[in-house]
């Protein structure tokens, strides 16, 4: 943010629960937030990271300077409210520049309630992380005309302190959807907007543990009628809507408190029905078939992260939002490694031995990019027109 525009944003506080400081200008709602303080190295698609479920109680750090370049719009979006639960930037521009843009950043976070900090040192703040690890903090902005106080400053610290660990929090029912719907919703075209699916081939139960709508775009893209259920859903019910394939969707918080997802799951994959899981849900999958997972130092979130598939060498570059893993010295005899990291070599990818199914730690759907592991959607499909002809010809 440009020095001239310090006096047209309120001031606001930054605490992280070690006591460290920043001040910066409120960009977003009057108010105070708590949340995991992370960091995000993507450079573009802020709409789609503040909508993304997966980020339910963290607050997001954009390392990549100017956000909000590009303003907002209505079709951007993940889900249909912003999930995050605030935003750290370092300049917002002055003005916003694109043919789609029905609103600027500062608008869009003030009319979602988001509370957000510009005008800090976003640098600092992610060696911080880094080094210390991802810790609670808060955002406290202040009301137009006021001065930061030290009260001001030992209230925001007291509140990052309080706020509770995501280790063992359960959130993936807090987002999940609470009634079962249909989605046919296809990918977005330019000039075109997005499509819908009409000729089904397949259908697909997904679980909404957190589900970008993305994801469930890219599946209907490739002949999947969509029904998606709560994250709660025993496995009888999902199975009397006799499916061609189950999904796992995404989601936040810790996988273990997920006991109903993990014996749901546990069940549908003994049924030989081909499943795909993709973050929490990869995890989800890990922890049905018997491995463990592990809280992560700062854990992934960028659209940069270098992958390899074991199964070809090839190396994809993707994109991750998790902060938490599978460890795969607890992976079992019928559970293999399909993709690691070539940052810090944890498990991106394994897949059931026995059954049908498998899994991948990142985004493969990627809104707004990259696209490098999308070919996940199109293995999907084959298993599914696998089961299909082999459920025809028994």
């Amino acid at each position: 943010m440009l020095s001239s525009l310090q006096g047209s944003f309120p001031p606001a506080i930054l605490a992280l629960a070690d006591g460290t400081v920043f001040l910066g200008n409120s960009i977003g709602a009057t108010g105070a937030t708590v949340g995991e303080v992370v960091f995000n190295t993507s450079m573009t698609g802020y709409q789609e990271i503040l909508t993304d479920p997966s980020y339910c109680q963290q607050i997001v750090t954009l390392t990549y300077p100017h956000i909000g370049n590009y303003g907002t719009n209505a079709e951007d979006i993940e889900a249909d409210k912003i999930h995050a639960a605030g935003l750290i930037i370092k300049d917002l521009p002055l003005l916003e520049s694109n043919f789609r843009s029905s609103a600027s950043l500062n608008q869009y976070l003030v009319a979602g309630k988001t509370v957000a900090i510009a005008n800090i040192d976003t640098r600092k703040l992610t060696r911080h992380l880094r080094t210390k690890g991802a810790q609670n903090g808060a955002i406290v902005a202040l009301t137009a005309g006021s001065t930061v106080t030290q009260k001001d400053i030992d209230s925001a610290i007291a509140q990052a302190k309080a706020a509770p660990a995501m280790s063992g929090l359960d959130l993936a029912k807090v987002v999940s959807v609470r009634e079962t719907y249909e989605w046919t919703e296809t990918e977005w075209k330019l000039g075109a907007g997005y499509g819908v699916q009409i000729t089904p081939k397949f259908h697909v139960v997904a679980f909404d543990y957190g589900v970008k709508k993305n994801i469930l775009r890219m599946l209907a893209q490739r002949g999947a009628r969509i029904t998606v259920v709560p994250a709660q859903t025993p496995a009888a019910d999902v199975l009397k809507l006799k499916p061609d394939g189950i999904f796992l969707s995404n989601g936040p918080g810790d996988p273990e408190p997920c006991d109903y997802a993990i014996e749901a799951t546990r069940q549908l994959i003994e049924t030989g029905i081909p499943t795909f899981g993709i973050c929490l849900g990869h995890q989800i999958m890990a922890l049905a078939s018997g491995a463990k997972t592990f809280k992560m130092k700062f854990g992934h979130h960028g659209a940069n992260h270098p992958v390899k598939d074991l199964d070809n060498g090839r190396v994809s570059i993707t994109s991750q939002n998790h902060g938490f893993a599978v460890d795969e010295k607890t992976l079992p005899a019928n559970l293999r490694p399909t993709h690691v990291s070539l940052f810090d070599g944890t498990l991106q990818g394994l897949a059931r031995t026995d059954k049908p199914a498998f899994c991948f730690q990142g985004h493969p759907e990627a809104s707004p990019g990259p696209h490098d592991i999308g070919y996940l959607f199109d293995r999907f499909t084959a298993a599914m027109e696998k089961f299909k002809a082999e459920a025809k010809n028994a």
